[in-house]
């Protein structure tokens, strides 16, 4: 036996319930803009799908049946609540109600996002912000898990599925300690940075990526004294003249403002990367998550490194 429900349409129940209300087909018409026919028709069509009456002639004037008078009230009750969703629909559209979850890798989720991120919650208070900040490898994944609706990162994943938009320019440079040799020179040859010890981000990172590439297409293979999984770390130990180090600038504002840190002139430098809005190509953004990415689009290379 197939299932009423497959078979009953919205536009049925909105006509059965004008009738109902008003206990006059020719007045449920006029309403409806539908011919007196039309609306007869919708309503046997309903009654033959439920089976039952729901309507009876008491002299002239029509009334609700038992089964009528119940499937009205229902019908109101529906009506209340698609009414009630379509105006929550109105509110998601219109950032009154929503999520915006975002992951960052480490450096992007530090320096970059969270000013965006504040400027956004100003705007659009009451949209519920979440932010994670990760390594690359696990921002990918949360995106591709759709554990969040967009990502920020330097070095994206070479993944199809993926739409990476760069929106703002990282100027990666060379730190050093006030005290370093190197800072007295005007320029650095990049062979000059062989008699230096290096301090490197873990294997896997953006910034690691860069400073092997720009090594290699300068022939220099430079002496790695420590491994450090941060950008704090490599601060730290930088300003302590434990050695060198390839740095996003825009993490060192305030190293550089307290002279604890100084760039060092090496041609070549700065590196030139950008931060990437990224998120999955076919799935639809949601409107607090698609107003984020046009805020970071717009006012990102303005920003510029952070200069």
């Amino acid at each position: 036996m197939n299932n009423p429900l497959e078979r009953l349409t919205l536009h049925q129940l909105r006509v059965f319930q004008t009738v109902a209300r008003n206990l006059h087909f020719s007045k449920a018409a006029e309403e409806l803009s539908l011919t007196q026919p039309a609306v007869s028709m919708h309503v046997k069509q309903l009654e033959d799908i439920l089976g039952v009456s729901l309507f009876e002639k008491r002299g002239r004037r029509i009334a609700l049946t038992e089964a009528g008078q119940h499937l009205f009230e229902v019908t109101c009750r529906l009506t209340a609540l698609l009414q009630e969703a379509v105006s929550t629909m109105d509110e998601f559209r219109g950032m009154q109600r929503g999520t915006l979850r975002v992951a960052a890798d480490t450096t992007a989720g530090v320096y970059v996002v969270p000013e965006f991120l504040g400027e956004f919650h100003r705007k659009f208070p009451a949209i519920s912000v979440a932010l994670d900040v990760s390594n690359r490898s696990l921002v990918a994944r949360k995106l591709l898990l759709n554990e969040v609706d967009l990502a920020v990162m330097g070095q994206v994943p070479d993944q199809e599925s993926l739409v990476a938009e760069p929106f703002m320019v990282n100027e990666l440079v060379v730190i050093a300690a006030p005290g370093n040799p190197l800072s007295k020179k005007d320029t650095i040859d990049p062979a000059d940075l062989t008699k230096e010890h290096f301090l490197m981000r873990e294997v896997g990172s953006g910034t690691r990526a860069a400073a092997e590439r720009f090594f290699i297409s300068s022939g220099v293979t430079p002496k790695i004294a420590m491994e450090l999984g941060s950008n704090n770390a490599i601060k730290e130990a930088a300003a302590a003249g434990l050695g060198i180090a390839i740095i996003p600038k825009r993490s060192i504002t305030l190293e550089l403002s307290a002279n604890r840190l100084v760039t060092l002139p090496v041609k070549g430098f700065p590196l030139i990367r950008h931060w990437h809005v990224v998120h999955i190509k076919d799935r639809r953004l949601s409107p607090p998550a698609a107003r984020f990415k046009e805020m970071l689009l717009k006012q990102g290379m303005r920003s510029g490194s952070g200069q």
